[in-house]
């Protein structure tokens, strides 16, 4: 089976975490929205979804499943490619995770956008610079210190242990975002969470993500993105 990502062409976005699993997977899919007339596509398939339609992208088509929400696709797609534990618990555990994941990525979003995306990061310096200084000194150390102690009381290589999962994926998709985003708060940072930097420099190593990053299929990081760097932000 062939997959169909659905999301937008120009950035990497939320849509990222679902690419790299399918590239680690070695899945085939097409990310369709960055074919010719592919965000019109992406709309038309949005609009042709009646009773259970997606909110907003990504979402993945999965022969007759339209599976929308990055968690709720990386559920689907762990469970099916190795890429979860094999136990409902495991499994279970593994999405708590990327949930937890899923509201960072929002806190890190509202350090250049805290007034909303709706107004431009401009008409919201003062705010932004404020909300990223609490970001650093609160939100960072409490999320990925959480993240590296899971690491290290893992007894393994990875988060769960030994096998890597989705969640792995998505811990090296922060680290380099936040080391793009703010390069030098990021680089002050990183000596309290050396398990993450070593996870992230794991991931990036490995034979089909390593192909991945150094193929055009690998949207660099931009300002349209999540991950967005203001040079005003990083201290």
């Amino acid at each position: 089976m062939k997959y169909e990502l659905y999301y937008w062409p120009e950035i990497q976005g939320r849509g990222e975490y679902v690419r790299l699993a399918l590239e680690e997977a070695g899945a085939a899919y097409v990310d369709v929205a960055r074919g010719a007339r592919g965000t019109a596509a992406m709309m038309k398939m949005m609009d042709a979804q009646k009773g259970t339609p997606p909110f907003a992208p990504p979402f993945l088509k999965a022969g007759k499943l339209v599976i929308g929400q990055t968690a709720n696709i990386l559920l689907y797609l762990g469970a099916r490619h190795g890429l979860a534990p094999k136990t409902e618990a495991g499994k279970l555990w593994v999405h708590q995770l990327q949930l937890t994941i899923t509201d960072f990525v929002v806190e890190i979003h509202d350090t250049h956008h805290p007034l909303g995306p709706s107004l431009y990061y401009e008409d919201q310096k003062a705010p932004a610079k404020k909300r990223t200084a609490d970001f650093w000194d609160e939100r960072v150390p409490k999320y990925l210190g959480y993240f590296e102690r899971l690491l290290d009381g893992s007894g393994g290589t990875y988060v769960s242990g030994r096998r890597l999962t989705y969640v792995d994926l998505s811990l090296f998709q922060l680290v380099a975002g936040l080391r793009y985003a703010f390069p030098k708060r990021m680089k002050a940072f990183e000596a309290d969470v050396p398990g993450l930097v070593g996870l992230h420099d794991r991931i990036a190593a490995r034979p089909n993500i390593k192909a991945y990053l150094a193929s055009p299929r690998r949207i660099p990081f931009n300002e349209q993105g999540i991950f967005r760097r203001y040079r005003e932000l990083d201290g």
